[in-house]
């Protein structure tokens, strides 16, 4: 009697991570060299204007006159962050800055998503009509001399409530976040209330370490708009030197450069003396230090929330 052997086919090569290796098809090949190139490029167009002014900023400023400057200093020059760093409140600013923009990113999560867990919950019978007036806001605006008037009457001129009192509830973000909270399941915060939690308790321990994501993704968006504003400065608080920030005091530095450039006799090479010691420099290289300085910081704190804010990016992209 013979026997029968059974002969199995080789076994399909898995990758390093355990799947199995997925043939490269000629679709495959064309997809992701014309993928890969679309990202390089797009990639490249993000990062030029950064790179330019960097060398800009970076260069003499007697020769950035004359432009041609690419991703490289012509003339290696630090004069330029020299007026700046020269500024007799530049530091002092810079911490009214940092202080103004933590508040303000910390009050407006604390309260809107406060208010759009309330308006998430389907046994709040106010929710649409709420949520009807909010949505209102981001189409129809008083306008600034409304708003200066609202905040003088409050008797927040000079003050530091007038940063962050204003913007306590921010609608689109609210949207954002009811939206998230909305997607969280019913059973868990049902399970929360059959153990015991209040609606404060839900909120604080249950609804916000879920919404991180959410949460890092629209902290950054308010801390951007935070830092980079310098408006509320000058019709606010330009009164109380102790209550500049670094956005105003060097909005106040580029317009005195751009005045004294435009009113330079020696227009060959259109310096403006600006800072302290009479140092030299010209509009467009004092412009891109002063984009440089102010952009430095919020580029730092941008890694330590990168992996929230793509997850939070993704958010509705996948429905469970």
């Amino acid at each position: 009697m013979s026997s029968t052997t059974v002969v199995k086919p080789p076994a399909r090569r898995a990758s390093r991570s355990g799947s199995p290796r997925r043939a490269w098809t000629t679709e495959r090949i064309i997809f992701t060299t014309l993928n890969t190139t679309f990202l390089v490029l797009l990639a490249t167009l993000m990062i030029y204007p950064l790179l330019n002014t960097l060398a800009i900023s970076l260069n003499d400023g007697m020769d950035a006159v004359r432009g041609g400057i690419g991703i490289w200093p012509r003339v290696f020059s630090l004069k330029n962050y020299e007026v700046v760093l020269n500024m007799d409140s530049i530091y002092q600013a810079f911490i009214m800055s940092v202080l103004k923009t933590v508040v303000v990113v910390a009050t407006n999560l604390l309260f809107t998503s406060m208010l759009a867990y309330a308006l998430s919950r389907k046994e709040f019978i106010f929710r649409r009509p709420i949520t009807l007036i909010f949505v209102l806001t981001l189409y129809f605006d008083a306008g600034l001399i409304p708003n200066y008037l609202l905040i003088k009457d409050l008797g927040m001129l000079n003050s530091f409530q007038a940063y962050w009192v204003p913007t306590i509830i921010s609608a689109f973000n609210l949207i954002i976040l009811r939206t998230y909270m909305k997607s969280i399941p019913d059973e868990i915060t049902e399970s929360a209330r059959i153990d015991g939690a209040g609606e404060f308790r839900t909120w604080w321990q249950i609804i916000m370490p879920l919404c991180k994501p959410v949460l890092a993704v629209v902290g950054l968006f308010v801390a951007v708009g935070s830092w980079n504003a310098w408006l509320d400065t000058l019709l606010y608080n330009s009164g109380d030197p102790a209550l500049t920030t670094l956005q105003y005091e060097l909005q106040k530095l580029l317009a005195s450069s751009m005045n004294a450039g435009a009113n330079s006799a020696n227009t060959a090479a259109n310096a403006a003396s600006v800072g302290s010691g009479g140092q030299l420099t010209t509009p467009i290289a004092l412009r891109s230090a002063i984009t440089m300085v102010a952009a430095v910081p919020i580029l730092l704190v941008y890694p330590f929330l990168q992996k929230h804010f793509v997850s939070g990016l993704m958010i509705g992209s996948v429905k469970g």
